[in-house]
């Protein structure tokens, strides 16, 4: 059944099927008795399923409205609304209505995942009525597991240059395997008050890491290389998406939550099927490779020339891969803004035409491969603003091993970037006036009177660092920094992502000087109890985390990100 006649029976229009259900405040798909179908379809075209949905590929039964309920059911054209119970009568009091703008967030939110890898998407709506578009492979064990409610997010955004699809020919390496050609590693704050969207150039030199693989039903370990694009990360020697996350984490420190792949069709059927998105062009390009001609200001493009456009780099900038990353970043901002000032996501119809463009080139991690986690993810974005959303590129310079300049290594910047994103700090301004005041009371934490080493007594556990860590921290303490009154106390019962040391108020002193020995921020402090040491003495407890790097190490988290080059998404940008 094609896209029009899917969910329509006795002449219902689809857009009428999808109704706002008053208790969960979310569009649903309600179907008449005369055409039982489910809203979720069924089996998904080619996934290979890891750990997902342990109900994938069975038909859920129709949605049954429960007795007593009057949630409306489908209209047919021109039918007239059903009417609201009179006040005073019995019966369900009319749902209040959510604000348009908090809707068109919510839905935008939806959407960005999907959108960040040019233009794979639409929102999490979709899901109910397009599921069997999805394909799922396994994410091998190289995520964190999914991603949370209560945590900071971290997708990983890859764009393929595989050309499958009408037309995709034609593009260069028509036998492209599929490589990591575009990616982005997207990270959404805790509190969801901005994100950073950190683009990885394709010709950076890594060490791409050994990757266990489930491939036709069977595991098998494709061997690691030293040295070598990242791009082969994804493709080369039969690799998949996980290996890609796993040279990121080797890369970046930062472990993703999930994967989301998409292909050249993404950007063609999308920004068709958002009537395309507005760009800016510093100057005339007529580009013979990516057969892009257009003229310098605001230009209008979608399909063909959308894709040619982010296929772009000879022709601005210095004409390599950075410059076309640039280029990226702009026309996925450009289409971020269209999404969310375009009546399409508040309109149930448009979003069916959305929706089916997105998820037909849309490849996920056997983690999200369920409607509700999905849905969740949708919800969690939709939280945030796109003008706090900012683009940024992994530092870099050119490789000075080669004579001709083809890649590129790392600038020394980059790992305080990668730091950054680690730590949760946002590299927008929205923050700024709280991320100041948090460093102020971390600052007075660290301020008064300190006492001597000696007069330190501290339990030292691991919670989380590598082993025998504990046992170096204390040597070190006791040997070189005279905190001589410093003990092993084994492992803690539970992990931790950050080092802490907790004491009691009279212990405040000893506090401060073990933080500034250690190099403790003023955020690792946590005031509460004093425990008693082997002799029976009140002691502070010292948790060494998974930030912990070593004795003598400072563990002070960033506050705030470097200065690297950077755009937010509500701003226009103009190619030069």
């Amino acid at each position: 059944m094609d896209a029009q006649g899917r969910g329509r029976a006795d002449n219902i229009d689809p857009a009428d099927q999808w109704v706002l259900n008053p208790d969960t405040g979310e569009y649903e798909l309600r179907l008449t008795p005369s055409a039982p179908q489910s809203a979720v379809p069924g089996p998904r075209r080619g996934a290979s399923r890891g750990k997902g949905d342990a109900t994938a590929g069975k038909r859920s039964a129709p949605p049954r409205q429960a007795p007593g309920r009057d949630v409306p059911g489908p209209r047919r054209r021109g039918a007239p609304a059903p009417e609201e119970p009179a006040a005073g009568r019995r019966g369900r009091r009319p749902a209040k209505k959510k604000p348009k703008a908090k809707k068109v967030l919510l839905w935008t939110g939806g959407a960005m995942a999907f959108v960040l890898v040019a233009g794979a998407g639409g929102a999490y709506l979709y899901i109910k009525h397009l599921n069997d578009n999805i394909t799922a492979v396994s994410d091998d064990g190289a995520s964190t597991g999914g991603f949370q409610k209560d945590k900071a997010i971290n997708i990983l955004l890859i764009g393929t240059d595989k050309r499958t699809g009408a037309g995709n020919e034609g593009y260069g390496d028509s036998g492209s395997v599929g490589h990591a050609d575009t990616t982005i590693l997207l990270h959404v704050s805790k509190d969801r008050s901005n994100a950073t969207a950190l683009s990885i150039p394709r010709d950076l030199i890594v060490d791409v890491p050994d990757c266990p693989t489930e491939q036709d039903g069977t595991t098998k370990v494709i061997p690691g290389d030293s040295g070598v694009r990242f791009n082969t990360s994804l493709g080369q020697d039969d690799r998949t998406p996980s290996c890609t996350m796993r040279t990121v984490t080797e890369l970046t420190g930062v472990k993703p939550d999930n994967f989301m792949v998409a292909d050249f069709n993404a950007v063609k059927t999308l920004t068709t099927a958002v009537d395309g998105v507005e760009v800016c062009l510093g100057k005339d390009i007529d580009d013979a490779d990516s057969h892009l001609k257009l003229k310098k200001g605001m230009q209008h493009i979608s399909g063909e020339n959308a894709l040619a456009f982010v296929r772009t780099r000879h022709s601005v900038g210095f004409g390599g891969d950075l410059s076309r990353i640039a280029l990226q970043q702009q026309f996925l901002s450009a289409l971020m803004r269209k999404l969310k000032s375009n009546d399409t996501l508040t309109d149930p119809t448009k979003m069916i035409k959305l929706a089916e463009a997105g998820t037909k080139a849309l490849t996920v991690d056997s983690q999200l491969d369920s409607i509700s986690k999905l849905k969740d993810l949708g919800l969690e974005l939709g939280k945030l603003n796109v003008k706090n959303l900012t683009f940024t590129t992994v530092p870099v310079i050119d490789n000075p091993a080669e004579k001709v300049k083809v890649t590129v290594v790392l600038k020394a910047t980059a790992p305080a970037v990668f730091s950054a994103i680690k730590n949760d700090v946002s590299f927008t301004e929205v923050e700024k006036k709280k991320k100041q005041q948090k460093k102020d009371a971390d600052a007075a934490k660290l301020k008064g009177t300190k006492a001597d080493a000696s007069e330190v007594r501290v339990r030292i556990l691991n919670g989380g660092a590598e082993p025998g860590s504990a046992q170096e921290t204390l040597q070190w303490l006791q040997n070189d920094e005279g905190v001589l009154k410093s003990e092993n106390a084994g492992n803690a019962p539970d992990n931790l992502a950050r080092t802490t040391l907790e004491y009691a108020p009279d212990q405040a002193d000893q506090a401060r000087r073990l933080a500034d020995i250690m190099g403790l921020s003023g955020s690792a402090l946590k005031p509460g109890e004093s425990v008693r040491n082997s002799q029976g003495l009140p002691a502070m407890t010292l948790t060494l985390g998974k930030d912990f790097e070593g004795a003598g190490v400072p563990l002070t988290a960033p506050t705030t990100a470097p200065d690297v080059d950077k755009t937010t998404a509500d701003k226009v940008e103009c190619a030069k």
